[in-house]
């Protein structure tokens, strides 16, 4: 197949060796010199790294082997070819440190797995472990009733500080990059592995890893990675933004510390200034986060000042959930609610290690010649929109499925008008529109009327008044009646109705109060009130959860062959960091299972990005935990008129979900259904430098794979993409982007015939 990605310069092979110390070798046979991103050998074994970056720039890096360790002899960088070399830092080691636990499968996963008869056999529990919400392997003893052979001991946590063993490196160019890899030099726990630096063309960028597996079964785990040895000395000063996005700085001149030091840094990122020129640490935007109920800002970098003159710069992740409490209630209040605080600990599930598999555990470094931390801060946003959805001109941002107790919250508070803190965090993500999902832990969900009726009461106009030209709050629900497994309940304009089996009320009736209300109790009926009102449905957190074993047992129902049946949510979670994209296995798996299914011949699935998420407050890290859609939507409907253009083109699957850092400007198949090649285009705009583009297709009963390597890209580019292929025996294709950070789009399958 053509490939759509074209890289365009000087090619010249070596396949030298390089001396790397005494006993020490490096592998160059890989490299291929090209402009703008060269590899060489210097002086006392080192290896030099020289490559373009941003803005004119160039950066520099000297890598070498000391006592069987990796080490960075220099980070440089100047303003451009001619200028002269700023020393960010000299003599850095990398350093990392994992704490792994136990994965075990919930309660909550084995709950509808029963109901479905499934034998809870070691060959269930091996497969469906790895799609754990409810876990939290390093809370020691635990929730007794959440998990498969609970209380969790204290010997199950083992902790690894990296130790080195390098002997040799192997340098190797993919197109616009450089990777310099040190195999099986790395001992860190239960992992072993090597350590790799890749270097991108045109990036400031410099992205520094461990590659390691383990054979131990069930491992569940976290990592922090960093370097050490950078200088102290009176010019320097570390930066960070607080969660108020206040500047913050500290000049490193107190004592040593003999713990990292969490910085509750905004946008996950810290910045030190040298004097001459800046670094900046930073975890990936979103392949680094795991799932919770909330989004508190647990410190994702650090710094460890080891020596008077040196310190330490990294990424890390907690070990534990910090809760917080809603809306701002009092401290007798919230102890009556301190089931909700036990709720959010015990859901911190870490990363899926499977044996054998390779995970990756990488931290960024941003190299600058400009020494204004500020400016440098401002060059790292640039990556992720500044942490916000850009704006597209023709669509608006979506985001679904927050469980905020809308109602109680307007109930505690006493008054209808108020804008909540969660409606400020979507407006500052740049969400347009969002749909609600309460009514599932909170108020009367099952209240046949009476009760609930006048708790919808409250929540379609507490809705309606936090609505606004451009931004639009949907009262959705996830009411988990008579399906099975849990779902999404959505209508174009706010409806009365119930869901409580066995009630007894007519299907349909008139109240004096509401006017027309709805009862079903069975899934006759909620179709029934699906089709006449043009609803949506879908699955929520399908295969996980409560959703455990669907929607895989309901395919053959009459919902599911239905096109008010959207299909399931896409939400990152579980993440395991041998996959390339997120949410690989259990959420795009299933897209592809749906489509090639039977039953999906007259109304194709979709996914939706959702949250399930609870409280948000504007000092959450929210954007790295979040994918959204991009709905193909002239304007955000308003709240007193008809929502159907929103959930038509949900329907259509006019839309495409991103994490934000890759946009899908427009799409298109090209050619009739009786041709024999067709073409796939896409037009797509990114930051990070791309990984690969890809056609992924069906044919009702396997799915292909047809990869366009991108390696080649540049950052912050913009580009179309043309994938022909032959429509032959294919039922239907979808488009997905995958960057270098583990960031991705893509659009919703398209059928064939």
């Amino acid at each position: 197949m053509k490939q759509s990605i074209f890289i365009v310069g000087a090619i010249l092979s070596t396949g030298a060796f390089v001396c790397f110390g005494q006993s020490s070798n490096c592998d160059l046979s890989g490299y291929k010199s090209q402009p703008g991103l060269t590899a060489s050998a210097r002086a006392a074994g080192a290896v030099e790294l020289v490559w373009d970056g941003e803005n004119g720039q160039q950066l520099r890096a000297l890598i070498a082997v000391r006592e069987g360790s990796p080490v960075i002899r220099e980070l440089a960088a100047r303003r451009n070819a001619g200028s002269q070399w700023i020393v960010l830092g000299r003599d850095l080691v990398p350093e990392y440190d994992v704490v792994s636990g136990r994965r075990r499968l919930s309660e909550q996963q084995m709950a509808p797995l029963r109901k479905l008869n499934i034998k809870l056999t070691p060959d269930v529990v091996e497969r469906e472990q790895w799609s754990a919400f409810w876990d939290a392997p390093l809370n020691v003893p635990g929730n007794p009733g959440g998990s498969i052979d609970m209380p969790r001991k204290a010997e199950e946590i083992r902790r690894g500080k990296a130790e080195y063993h390098a002997s040799a490196c192997e340098v190797r160019t993919e197109d616009a990059r450089i990777e310099l890899t040190f195999p099986k030099s790395v001992a860190l726990g239960i992992f072993a592995g090597g350590l790799r630096y890749t270097v991108y063309r045109g990036s400031n960028l410099l992205r520094q890893e461990v590659i390691a597996s383990t054979n131990e079964p069930s491992v569940a785990y976290k990592y922090n990675g960093g370097l050490k040895g950078f200088a102290v000395d009176p010019k320097t000063r570390l930066l960070w933004r607080d969660v108020a996005q206040q500047w913050q700085q500290i000049h490193l001149g107190g004592p040593v510390n003999q713990d990292d030091v969490a910085l509750v840094a905004r946008n996950r990122l810290a910045i030190l200034e040298t004097g001459g020129g800046s670094i900046a640490v930073f975890p990936p935007p979103h392949k680094f986060f795991f799932s919770r109920e909330i989004e508190t800002n647990l410190g994702y970098v650090y710094y460890r000042k080891d020596a008077s003159g040196s310190v330490a710069l990294g990424a890390r992740m907690a070990e534990h959930e910090q809760p917080y409490r809603p809306y701002g209630l009092s401290d007798a209040e919230w102890d009556k609610r301190a089931h909700e605080a036990r709720h959010q600990i015990d859901n911190f599930a870490l990363y899926n290690a499977p044996p054998g598999t390779e995970q990756h555990m990488p931290v960024y470094f941003y190299l600058s010649a400009v020494p204004d931390g500020r400016a440098t801060d401002a060059a790292v946003l640039a990556y992720t929109h500044d942490d916000m959805y850009k704006p597209m001109p023709g669509y608006q941002v979506l985001v679904s499925h927050f469980h905020f107790h809308f109602n109680e919250q307007l109930t505690d508070l006493g008054t209808l008008d108020t804008q909540p803190s969660w409606a400020s965090v979507f407006r500052g993500l740049g969400v347009n529109i969002a749909i609600l999902a309460d009514f599932h832990s909170d108020s009367h969900p099952t209240d046949p009327g009476p009760v609930r009726f006048k708790e919808q009461q409250v929540y379609f106009e507490g809705c309606r008044r936090v609505s606004d030209d451009g931004f639009l709050l949907i009262p959705g629900e996830e009411p988990d009646a008579t399906l099975g497994g849990h779902y999404m309940f959505v209508f174009p304009h706010p409806l009365y109705w119930s869901h409580a089996p066995g009630a007894g009320q007519t299907y349909e009736e008139r109240d004096p109060r509401y006017g027309t209300v709805y009862h079903t109790s069975s899934p006759g009926e909620e179709l029934r009130l699906l089709t006449e009102q043009n609803g949506l449905m879908w699955q929520t957190h399908p295969r996980t959860k409560g959703s455990a074993g669907y929607p895989d047992a309901i395919k053959d129902w009459d919902h599911f062959k239905s096109a008010l049946f959207l299909g399931g949510s896409y939400q990152s979670l579980p993440v395991d960091q041998s996959e390339k994209r997120l949410c690989e296995g259990r959420c795009l798996g299933l897209l592809d299972d749906m489509n090639n299914w039977p039953q999906s011949a007259s109304a194709p699935k979709y996914l939706i990005a959702e949250g399930d998420t609870y409280m948000k407050y504007p000092d959450d890290e929210t954007y790295p935990e979040l994918e959204v859609n991009y709905v193909k939507l002239d304007r955000v409907p308003k709240f007193d008129e008809p929502w159907t253009p929103l959930l038509d083109r949900l329907r259509a699957g006019n839309y495409f979900i991103t994490s934000g850092e890759i946009l899908l400007h427009k799409w298109s198949l090209d050619g009739g259904a009786a041709s024999k090649q067709r073409t796939f285009t896409a037009e797509v705009e990114w930051t990070f430098p791309l990984e690969f583009a890809e056609l992924v297709w069906g044919d009702g009963t396997r799915t292909g794979h047809e990869i366009v390597k991108a390696t080649g890209t540049a950052p912050f580019g913009r580009q179309t993409f043309r994938i022909p292929f032959d429509p032959a025996g294919k039922k239907w294709v979808r488009f997905a982007v995958w960057d270098s950070a583990g960031n991705g789009a893509f659009v919703q399958p398209v059928q064939l015939r």
